[in-house]
């Protein structure tokens, strides 16, 4: 790899384990959906068995329209329209008491507002049974906290007769609307819950991003492998006669998984996953996105020296000996500077509705020098590996909910610990039409972990002077394209709620590649061979090869 020295390889190699730990964390892709999940599995009775949908809520205050607020329905009560009103909306009331859980003294009291109230001291059915009676249009309740607790119905009775809307809110959102009502101001409310697009441009973004960026790093890893042969290849014939040479001393900067590993990474990629549940907070994101940044800055700089080492080769051949650092290119200290201001702004400015191109940025050359570094030698270790990530991923979106009351991997992914904010380690780009905004996200284990397997198979195929349609790189490649595209297609038919996508990404990688070996009669040398390592002895003025069952020679 270019520009680095002894101590660069070292921390690269102490890093590599947290980042990838990072990247199988944040595993689940999705986005919250309109019909929210019903956690608690609410009883269905008549008038009761409203579906948990986020709502809209458009405010003006004094006339003057003050952005939205989102809130969740009740299981009872008039459901939500879809659609957006340009009509202004009802005027919005505060109600005595504040919890409303006495009657009015007089009916009609509230005719044509909708009731803004207070959680507690009563059940949400009496709060709107009693707004109803005053006249009320609408129900607002403001929870005691940011959460959007779902409001239920209590159990033997009918609720039929509760025939307005009820809404909940979080806190900050009703602390902002009985200000501005103490205040003095009028306030107007209309609120409506307006339906996702099927598809979204940004899901086709991320697509080709994904896949691109796996292809890109595949033939980078070849390319390099390759080029590591020649060099050895080329110092075999210079070495003097008896001269034993090691492939393995040319590949300092190459990782290779063993099936011990792979084993062990799950293990600890469930205890990572175990600690950011438990102990995530602002300080400890903040740690996270600190060691992103490290990550990205060294990706970055990788990309950038290895590409602009093609148009100024004298540069990336000239070398300075710094202190701590060792020899480091000439190439690596003018862009290591651009590196890591590129990396401080995103994580000071990285709330800005354009610092996601950053993110993914820093993301992608993260990943592409992680599968520069990082290789699979057979297809033993890969089975493993993606056999482990493929439970790991069904057992913390899926069954965690029996042990821990809720999906561990979504609620990491979604940040519902952090105010909001998850854990970088993800490639996002907005939704451009949907008229609940936020983004279209994709972990970095989702990129990284199959596509360890699709640069193996290009590998591979190099080695074994394979076409690319006899060969495994073109098959692997589709199959990951199709498993990104089954995991949309789930999400879509399961409301958007949290997908593992190595559950369908795997089969279609892993399963592809072991299917094409099984019936090309490959598959023994594909699982206990891989790609041949070559190893020399000059002896006598001849010199031989001799095969190991591990990674290597591409000449």
């Amino acid at each position: 790899m270019a520009g680095g020295g002894a101590a660069w390889r070292v921390m690269l190699r102490l890093l590599l384990p947290a980042l990838l730990l990072l990247a199988y964390a944040q595993g689940v892709r999705g986005d919250d959906d309109i019909v929210q999940p019903d956690d608690e599995k609410a009883p269905k009775m008549p008038g009761c068995d409203n579906d948990f949908v986020l709502v809209k809520i458009r405010n003006w205050i004094d006339g003057r329209e003050s952005g939205e607020f989102v809130g969740v329905s009740a299981r009872f009560g008039a459901p939500i329209k879809q659609h957006k009103k340009d009509a202004p909306g009802a005027p919005l009331a505060l109600v005595k008491p504040p919890t409303l859980c006495q009657n009015y003294t007089s009916e009609g009291e509230l005719n044509g507002f909708a009731a803004l109230a207070q959680r507690g001291n009563c059940t949400f059915t009496t709060k709107a049974r009693i707004a109803q009676v005053a006249g009320a249009v609408a129900l607002l309740v403001v929870n005691d906290m940011e959460e959007l607790y779902k409001m239920v119905c209590t159990e033997n009775d009918t609720f039929t007769d509760i025939t307005i809307p009820a809404v909940m809110l979080p806190k900050s959102a009703g602390e902002t609307l009985q200000n501005a009502l103490h205040s003095g101001s009028e306030v107007r409310v209309l609120f409506y819950s307006p339906k996702r697009p099927l598809v979204d441009v940004a899901e086709v973004f991320l697509w080709l991003m994904a896949v691109g960026t796996i292809l890109g790093a595949s033939y980078w890893s070849a390319w390099s492998a390759k080029e590591a042969a020649n060099e050895h290849y080329r110092r075999l014939k210079e070495m003097p006669d008896g001269y034993l040479v090691d492939q393995e001393q040319d590949d300092k900067d190459v990782v290779d998984i063993s099936v011990a590993s792979a084993l062990l990474f799950l293990v600890m990629a469930s205890g990572f996953l175990l600690l950011l549940y438990k102990f995530m907070s602002d300080w400890f994101l903040l740690l996270l996105v600190i060691l992103f940044c490290i990550g990205g800055v060294e990706g970055l700089q990788t990309c950038l020296t290895a590409f602009l080492s093609r148009w100024f080769p004298h540069a990336a051949s000239s070398y300075v000996n710094l202190p701590y650092f060792g020899t480091v290119s000439a190439l690596t200290l003018v862009v290591s500077p651009f590196c890591i201001t590129f990396a401080v702004l995103w994580a000071c400015f990285r709330h800005l509705s354009f610092a996601w191109i950053a993110q993914d940025i820093l993301g992608i050359s993260l990943i592409l020098t992680v599968l520069q570094i990082v290789r699979l030698p057979d297809i033993k270790v890969s089975t493993v590996l993606l056999s482990c990530a493929f439970l790991y991923d069904i057992f913390w979106v899926f069954i965690s909910p029996v042990f821990f009351h809720e999906s561990v991997m979504i609620v990491v992914a979604r940040g519902d610990k952090s105010g909001g904010e998850g854990i970088p380690m993800l490639l996002k780009v907005p939704r451009l039409f949907d008229p609940w905004g936020g983004y279209s996200i994709i972990g970095f284990g989702d990129i990284l972990l199959p596509g360890l397997l699709v640069a193996f198979c290009l590998r591979y195929d190099w080695a074994a002077k394979k076409t690319l349609y006899g060969g495994y790189f073109l098959w692997s490649t589709v199959g990951y394209g199709l498993g990104l595209f089954l995991t949309y297609v789930a999400l879509n038919l399961m409301n958007g709620n949290g997908q593992p996508a190595l559950l369908y990404i795997v089969p279609c990688t892993l399963g592809t590649v072991i299917a094409l070996g099984w019936w090309r009669e490959e598959f023994g040398i594909l699982w206990n061979k891989g790609i041949y390592h070559t190893t020399a002895t000059v002896m006598g003025g001849q010199w031989a090869t001799k095969y190991e069952q591990i990674e290597g020679s591409l000449r």
